[in-house]
């Protein structure tokens, strides 16, 4: 009786495993969420560097504001720097009289006059650009040479190319070098050269120079950027991604005006990757969120990836031939993996039958008398094989082989001889 119930248990194992094999369905990887990427800063678009559908990295400059360049007006060195990024140019100007001052390479000017000059048509004729040279009335020792750049009927104004002054020093104007008195072209005073004023207007985005930096004409001093800047953290002029993922739309157009914190680029983020699939209503039954699902890349069955049930949809799909619900299922992408790509994936599961069988069947328990007696079985031992020329007798008998028991009689003897002589 014991045995038949042992046999039932191990089919309704087996019938058991057949029925329980595991569900097989095929999804879709798509994107879990959308980022907008926002204009820091309202102005006008200069660059857009993606199209919908590329990737992008994480920090890769998306777009860029278009900025009014601030250049070098001339040669010198950058002697006062009141302005930093965030700043309104305006506002900085009325404050410190420009946002930065650049010194020129020519410290000194002339103020000169023909009114002392060498009586002489020539001498009381002066020409714009006209190479002069000059010394100090008060220390001859102080001396250097000049270029007439402006002439105002009988005054003109020499800038200092060459040699070492102090402001204020009275000099002599020359037309040749040796100083003699009848090419003295007349006399001036010595003045400093202002720093040139630099000006702007609009945010201050960026500053490319520190004060003390030595530049060249048309070398770039700052950018600023006309548009709104309440609030403004500055960040520059670069519009970045701030996380790797797919362009899925793109806002900005070069030459198009932006507002601050309106969209520029919409971006399906990498990390957001999601396979869905739709399964049928009874096929569901006991599935929920948190469930482990195996996926499968159908283009490469090598890309193995485990994923997790995030979500059921608790609305029917309309198109469905029969009663079915969406399921959406989170995992981690490798790069082998693009949004639109066909994934096979396996819910629950799937053991051979053979193998749960050995795994569920329990051990044979050990035969008792009962038992023996149940099966019909003898529960006699296994007779040995009879040594040849052993006739039964103790005697004759092998060592080890069984005494007084009618297996090992000898063929003819009846048993009940045996049992007496035991």
């Amino acid at each position: 009786m014991k045995r038949i119930l042992g046999v039932a248990l191990v089919l309704c194992l087996v019938l058991g495993v057949a029925s329980a094999s595991a569900l097989t369905a095929s999804g879709t990887v798509m994107p879990g969420k959308t980022v907008t990427v926002a204009a820091p800063i309202g102005g006008t678009v200069d660059t857009v560097n993606v199209e919908k559908g590329m990737t992008v990295a994480a920090g890769e400059v998306l777009a860029t504001m278009k900025t009014n360049k601030v250049y070098a007006p001339q040669d010198g060195t950058v002697t006062g720097v009141f302005a930093a990024p965030g700043d309104d140019a305006a506002d900085v100007t009325t404050a410190y009289g420009a946002v930065m001052y650049l010194e020129g390479t020519v410290k000194y000017t002339v103020s000169g006059s023909t009114s002392k000059a060498y009586s002489d048509v020539d001498t009381t004729f002066v020409h714009a650009g006209e190479k002069v040279y000059l010394v100090c009335r008060s220390n001859n020792a102080r001396k250097g040479t000049g270029v007439i750049i402006a002439i105002d009927g009988s005054s003109y104004t020499v800038q200092v190319t060459e040699g070492d002054f102090i402001v204020g020093d009275s000099v002599y104007i020359f037309r040749d070098e040796a100083h003699s008195s009848e090419q003295k072209l007349g006399q001036g005073s010595l003045s400093r050269v202002s720093p040139t004023a630099v000006t702007a207007e609009g945010a201050v985005v960026r500053v490319a120079v520190k004060d003390g930096d030595t530049v060249k004409k048309g070398d770039l001093l700052l950018e600023t950027m006309e548009g709104t800047w309440p609030g403004y953290t500055v960040t520059g002029t670069d519009i970045t991604a701030e996380e790797a993922g797919v362009v899925a739309e793109v806002a900005a157009a070069a030459g198009s005006a932006l507002s601050q914190g309106a969209s520029a680029v919409t971006l399906y983020p990498l990390s957001g990757m999601r396979v869905e699939t739709v399964i049928a209503a009874d096929d569901l039954k006991g599935m929920k969120a948190g469930d482990t699902v195996a996926l499968e890349l159908t283009t490469d069955e090598s890309r193995k990836y485990t994923g997790t049930v995030n979500r059921i949809s608790a609305l029917a799909e309309e198109d469905a031939e029969e009663v079915s619900y969406r399921v959406y299922i989170d995992f981690t992408p490798d790069e082998a993996v693009s949004f639109g790509m066909s994934m096979e994936i396996t819910i629950g599961e799937d053991k051979p039958a053979a193998e749960e069988e050995k795994e569920e069947t329990p051990a044979e328990e050990p035969k008792t008398e009962e038992t023996a007696e149940d099966s019909g079985e003898s529960s006699r031992r296994e007779r040995p094989e009879r040594p040849e020329g052993f006739d039964g007798s103790p005697e004759g008998r092998p060592e080890g082989f069984p005494e007084g028991r009618p297996e090992n009689l000898p063929e003819g003897t009846a048993p009940e001889t045996a049992a007496e002589g035991e």
